[in-house]
């Protein structure tokens, strides 16, 4: 078995496990099992070959961004440049695997840059398994010059793909609260970027407060709420067209949009006569239906996949806690039953774990559970973090903590961060100003 399929396999079996468990070795593959993380695969990512100038920028642009989305996923080591022995136009001729071997380069990728002739670029690349010498994968793509960046972004998930055996995450982006100004007055704007941080730009300029930003299925329309005249409403706003619609006006406060999985309704909360419900509106016909009805406070609803279920905080059990209901509002079922206040859940695309906040001892954790209440582990903590989101392959959670301030109200700040469900890969999300409640979207079509 080659080390790269051994690589494989263990990481599947690691995260269905959700943490690293000592087990037999494989192969040459090393796992630290004390820390339960897995020895990052040595990968070696020379710049993609190209002929011309432009090609030749692009090329190695590409490589920089492929080795930085590895990385950051903490499964991968990117071997530096500076220890290749064979150069990037021979190796267009054929790999010399003693060479990359020499500088314990388990994976190589093998890539170019041509320009087409009609003003697009052809991108061609392959991934090899240096100790079997095998071929492992590749493709060829063609896109824009600008383009450059996603095509990269889908060589890193179809590496990631084909050693781990889990889909990538890397072509995908991230919307948030963009923050600034004192405590007391903060200006909070939509924003978007990669999720690599690149390609940042505004979607609102601060008139108005905005709140709990949702990607729709489609990855092209996002659901907010907005604070207009100083009256709450939902909004739906298009990516690709800039504009804006308002779901309706309601007659109490509405609280966490979010779309049902097939893109047809928006589920949410609405404080009515005084009792917050959870209702479902559908987008054809504007239709609403109100799917709790009790005089506890029913909040933060998110779909199951399927969209058969949805999970939502509620404190009709006399706290703060976690339940289970089907689609249509039936059979309410408490999951959360550990110590302490639990909100926010989300649930994983994948379905097999749920998200979610968890408040005990005056300190607050980012955790996960199964659906049956489960498994609850823990993967983060501080003084605040909140809104965890699920990258789209299920396997890594973004968020955001706040640092406190002192008596003079300074030092406080609002940062992104991603975790794996390892809770071991822990890494800040820069961003031009504070972020806080990110939504990270499905794969760019």
């Amino acid at each position: 078995m080659s080390r790269i399929r051994s690589f494989a396999a263990l990481i599947a079996a690691a995260i269905v496990l959700g943490v690293m468990t000592a087990g037999p070795a494989l192969a040459e593959v090393r796992i630290d099992i004390t820390h339960g993380q897995m020895k990052p695969l040595p990968i070696a990512i020379p710049d993609f070959a190209g002929t011309s100038g432009q090609e030749s920028q692009i090329g190695k642009d590409i490589a920089r961004v492929v080795s930085a989305d590895l990385e950051r996923s903490g499964l991968f080591k990117p071997i530096d440049p500076k220890a290749f022995i064979q150069t990037v136009a021979s190796l267009q001729v054929q790999p010399r695997f003693p060479d990359w071997k020499a500088i314990n380069a388990e994976a190589l990728v093998q890539g170019k840059v041509e320009s087409t002739g009609d003003g697009r670029v052809k991108v061609d690349f392959r991934l090899w398994d240096v100790f079997s010498e095998a071929y492992m994968t590749g493709w060829t793509l063609s896109a824009a010059p600008q383009d450059w960046r996603r095509l990269s972004h889908k060589v890193a998930d179809a590496i990631y793909k084909r050693v781990t055996g889990e889909d990538g995450y890397f072509d995908t982006q991230i919307v948030y609260i963009a923050e600034s100004g004192p405590k007391n007055d903060r200006r909070k704007r939509l924003a978007i970027m990669d999720q690599d941080g690149e390609g940042h730009r505004f979607l609102t300029d601060g008139s108005e407060l905005v709140l709990t930003p949702r990607f729709s299925p489609s990855s092209r329309e996002i659901t907010y709420l907005s604070y207009f005249k100083g009256v709450p409403r939902v909004y739906i706003f298009n990516l690709d067209t800039g504009r804006r619609e308002a779901l309706g006006n309601f007659p109490g406060m509405t609280f966490a949009p979010r779309f049902s999985p097939d893109g047809n309704k928006v589920i949410f909360s609405m404080a009515e006569d005084g009792n917050t419900e959870i209702y479902e509106m559908n987008l054809l016909t504007r239709q609403k239906t109100r799917l709790t009805n009790n005089p506890a406070i029913d909040t933060a609803p998110s779909y199951s996949p399927d969209g058969s279920q949805v999970v939502f905080e509620s404190d009709r059990g006399g706290g703060q806690q976690m339940y289970i209901m089907t689609a249509n509002g039936g059979n309410p079922t408490r999951i959360s039953f550990g110590d302490g206040r639990y909100g926010t859940p989300v649930w994983s695309p994948r379905g097999d774990l749920i998200a979610f906040t968890k408040q005990k001892g005056g300190q607050f954790f980012i955790g996960v559970m199964h659906p049956d209440g489960s498994g609850e582990r823990l993967l983060a903590e501080g003084f605040l973090v909140e809104g965890p989101t699920w990258a789209p392959n299920g396997r890594v959670l973004s968020f955001f903590r706040e640092s406190p301030s002192d008596e003079r109200g300074r030092g406080q700040s609002v940062r992104l961060y991603t975790i794996d469900l390892t809770g071991f890969n822990e890494r800040v999300l820069l961003t031009p100003l504070d972020g806080s409640d990110p939504a990270w979207s499905p794969l760019i079509p």
